[in-house]
């Protein structure tokens, strides 16, 4: 079995193992990352990129529930120092259980600034994350996507040096859900 592939098997079963689910058509989570990966993979992604796509909600979703089992030292050991690097960048700081009493706008302009932080290659991996993430968000639920779509638009400008084709199709998927809801684009840094 491969390192990709071995990787792949990992995040079934973590995220098998707590029965988690696409919120929005019940299919098994791990169809997200799954897609995560292959759109890396398109992307000219590396070995240790694809496997990250695939890891990368691990720790954010399952370590508290799984601790022993699933958790950034677990992942080291079996995918390398590399790989564990990008699955912990690509890990939401700031989250509402980590800071409950800021609200969503006050953890998403601090999420923001840390992402502009992260590695290149895990700018890329993010991207495709989101990419992924805002055609279920659009197509299922208009309410959230009106926040989501304002706020994948501000980070858009923190990819600017990924590959042209994935920024485009972040932007066009984007823009095409604001005209789908009906929305005004909004301005940069407004």
């Amino acid at each position: 079995m491969t390192k990709i592939e071995r990787a792949q098997v990992f995040a079934h079963k973590a995220h098998d193992s707590i029965d988690q689910k696409r919120k929005y058509t019940g299919e098994s989570y791990w169809t997200h990352t799954d897609a995560v990966a292959s759109v890396v993979a398109k992307a000219g992604g590396s070995e240790d990129m694809i496997c990250a796509a695939h890891l990368h909600d691990i720790i954010e979703d399952i370590t508290h529930l799984c601790p022993t089992v699933y958790n950034e030292t677990v992942i080291r050991l079996k995918f390398g120092d590399n790989v564990a690097n990008l699955v912990v960048e690509l890990t939401d700081v700031f989250t509402k259980e980590k800071y409950p009493t800021w609200n969503r706008a006050k953890r998403h302009a601090e999420e923001a600034k840390r992402l502009a932080t992260i590695s290149q290659d895990a700018k890329l991996i993010k991207i495709c994350d989101l990419i992924n993430n805002t055609e279920s968000i659009v197509a299922h639920d208009p309410n959230f996507a009106r926040i989501y779509l304002k706020e994948k638009f501000a980070l858009l400008p923190i990819f600017v040096d990924c590959p042209s084709e994935l920024l485009q199709r972040a932007t066009e998927q984007t823009l095409n859900g604001f005209k789908k809801l009906g929305m005004e684009i909004p301005i940069f840094g407004v």
